[in-house]
């Protein structure tokens, strides 16, 4: 089902996002985006016994200091993806374009604010921005990081550099509109770039074998300058994320106008609808588990736990959700290290934002696992 894009798409175009000076400071001790994909929950959890707990110490009180110890980052921007690095994420805010660290502490300490690595310029308006950012598989040779992005032209992917400097144009001509601009970016291998494009809220540009618009694309080595997307798939919607799944495929999100879905990409190239949702919870990032995948939902309000079979991948129970209603509307999500769901919130895009909103939430694994109580 695949077939290539005709013509070369232009990467000498001008570039509006600009890298600001002296914010790349990209932590050398981040984890390759190819290490083993963490498990939520699972047969071998073993839950603290009563008499093991640690004491309870009571968090520290005062202005952006959740008393959840659970909340990593507070009183941020609305935002979108993020990713694991070294002791805890980078996060992208979508409206703001900055990149920020955020680090776990302890609950007796005070949250440390994020430090802010990168910054470039986007539109964020409407649901653009900064939607998605993934690390290079040789990050800890060559210190790149890739972001998907709205400028006030298209949506492209760039290239930014810990080293400093202004972003390289990777990917650009994606189609902009008042709404579908989000997208996602993840490496299939450590040379193939696979990029998910929304369409621009134009259905009609998904199925246009002639629009990078609501496609899947794979981009070979897309540092070598030379990018000729490949279409894998058409039909995409409003993008949500694009995740591995633990093994060598991948689970992507959507929204349609009719419902939201989970579908798989193979190792075969084929795609298949794994689950859909008629009521349209808002399917957003996404995150391997150790027995399917985690989906942040905006207006669902919760985390979904996904149960997939082991080999062919297909889902045929109802998904669980955790934390619901607990943390707001959630967008980005990331596998921790420790079997939790890294989460992002998007409460101040239209929701009723809290106190501490927007945070950066670690959701545990549901006692049992996947699919176990909340």
């Amino acid at each position: 089902m695949s077939s290539v894009f005709a013509g070369r798409v232009a990467v000498g175009l001008t570039l509006g996002a600009v890298l600001v000076a002296g914010c790349a400071r990209f932590d050398e001790s981040a984890s390759s985006p190819f290490t083993t994909e963490p498990a939520l929950g699972g047969s071998d959890a073993q839950p603290n016994k009563p008499d093991d707990a640690p004491p309870q110490v009571p968090r520290p009180t005062g202005p952006c200091i959740d008393p959840d110890p659970n909340v990593i980052a507070t009183c941020l921007e609305p935002g979108a993806g993020l990713i694991p690095f070294g002791d805890g994420a980078l996060v992208a805010e979508r409206q703001t374009g900055r990149i920020l660290q955020v680090t776990p502490v302890d609950a007796s300490t005070p949250q440390p604010p994020p430090v802010e690595i990168a910054s470039l310029a986007v539109d964020g308006s409407g649901d653009g921005g900064i939607s998605d950012i993934a690390l290079s598989p040789t990050y800890g040779e060559d210190g790149l990081m890739y972001a998907y992005i709205t400028t006030g032209s298209d949506n492209r992917v760039v290239r930014l550099s810990k080293n400093g400097g202004a972003p390289k144009t990777i990917l650009t001509g994606i189609p902009k509109g008042a709404s579908g601009n989000r997208g996602a970016i993840e490496w299939a291998t450590p040379t193939q770039l696979m990029v998910l494009t929304g369409d621009a809220g134009n259905p009609g540009a998904a199925a246009d074998p002639g629009s990078l618009g609501g496609k899947l694309l794979r981009l070979e080595s897309p540092s070598s300058g030379t990018n000729v997307p490949e279409v894998v798939a058409s039909g995409i919607g409003s993008v949500g994320d694009i995740c591995r799944d633990g093994r060598d495929g991948m689970w992507l999100t959507d929204r349609t106008a009719a419902e939201d879905r989970l579908q798989h990409l193979g190792t075969d190239g084929t795609i298949s609808v794994a689950w859909t949702w008629p009521d349209r919870p808002g399917v957003g990032g996404c995150a391997a588990t150790g027995d399917g995948v985690a989906i942040a939902l905006s207006e669902g309000k919760a985390l979904a736990a996904v149960g997939a079979d082991a080999n062919t991948f297909a889902v045929t129970t109802e998904p669980t959700l955790i934390a619901q209603d607990k943390y707001g509307s959630l967008l980005g999500a990331t596998g921790g290290a420790d079997g939790s769901v890294w989460v992002t919130t998007v409460n101040k895009s239209g929701g009723a934002p809290g106190e501490f909103d927007d945070r950066v939430v670690r959701i545990p694994p549901p006692q049992g696992g996947a699919g176990g109580p909340d």
